[in-house]
């Protein structure tokens, strides 16, 4: 079953469509690379595609531990092998700046986050830098 949809709209930009919500995400090619870099591009989209499904595993592991994980933020540094072109590494600093949790629940959410299927899914030749600040 089909659940999104691409379409090139020309100049190096690209429409995406998620079915069932009717969500539209636009990539453009970045500056480096012959773009206009005026949207994500879909490498930026694969960082932010880690970040966000550690997020969600932090996510989901807090909900069951009852852990109020709201305001935990993320800075996200992507840095590209120039030849070939391809991602080489990601860092990924996650920082709660009130976060309460035991040691033993911090040390879950931090595996849960390093253990997510995006995480599992890149290969082993991208660096993934995770720091937890909580």
């Amino acid at each position: 079953m089909v659940s999104m949809t691409g379409y090139y709209k020309g100049e190096l930009r690209t429409e995406l469509t998620h079915l069932k919500s009717g969500n539209v995400v636009i990539t453009d090619a970045p500056p480096d690379n012959n773009g206009k870099g005026e949207a994500f591009s879909p490498t930026d989209l694969t960082c932010a595609s880690l970040n966000s499904c550690m997020m969600t595993l932090m996510g989901i592991l807090a909900q069951r531990e009852n852990i109020e994980l709201t305001g935990l933020r993320s800075e996200i540094v992507k840095i590209m092998n120039p030849a070939p072109r391809k991602i080489a590494e990601i860092q990924i600093t996650f920082t709660h700046d009130n976060l309460v949790a035991t040691d033993v629940q911090k040390e879950k959410l931090k595996r849960a986050a390093l253990t997510c299927p995006v995480a599992l899914s890149l290969s082993e030749n991208v660096k993934q830098n995770i720091v937890f600040n909580f």
